[in-house]
């Protein structure tokens, strides 16, 4: 096999960077992709609802230090499969940042079966007991992403990465 050729795991990995970068939140950027048989059934990044405002926009409506207007990445990708009536059980997701406890029961409950992720963010000591009693891997990828923009209305530029 091509050395330079991406892993499956990498190459769905990549897409969520990308999908992140649609993000509308000031707060963090984070991509999710659902991936069934090596097939993407549905992609999500995290901010506001359809035809609302957006954090970019309005700001962040924050209570308690989370942000009410927007939904996460995994909330998007897991709507939307349901939005379209495609199953998500034993399907794997690619999420740029480590699931909070609210996204994460929802990915369990849903019958996403491996969780893969690049970043940990504030992971909760709860997600590691509901992964284990659930039987689901989360899974760190090892390695990093990088962006490099050009310039500042995002219309040209590259993406840079590096896995182990």
């Amino acid at each position: 096999m091509n050395e330079k050729r991406l892993t499956w795991d990498q190459y769905f990995m990549l897409n969520a960077h990308l999908i992140s970068m649609r993000s509308t939140c000031n707060r963090l950027n984070v991509g999710s992709v659902l991936v069934k048989n090596n097939r993407i059934i549905s992609t999500g990044y995290n901010g506001g609802i359809s035809g609302e405002d957006h954090c970019l926009d309005a700001g962040c409506y924050v209570e308690a230090n989370h942000c009410l207007r927007c939904l996460h990445a995994e909330e998007n990708a897991i709507l939307q499969c349901a939005l379209e009536g495609v199953s998500t059980r034993g399907s794997h997701i690619y999420v740029t940042h480590f699931p909070c406890v609210h996204c994460m029961k929802k990915i369990l409950q849903a019958g996403i079966t491996k969780i893969f992720y690049l970043e940990d963010y504030k992971n909760h000591e709860y997600c590691y007991h509901l992964l284990k009693v659930s039987n689901v891997e989360a899974i760190k990828m090892e390695g990093g992403i990088e962006n490099f923009i050009n310039d500042a209305d995002l219309l040209s530029g590259h993406l840079k990465w590096q896995f182990r």
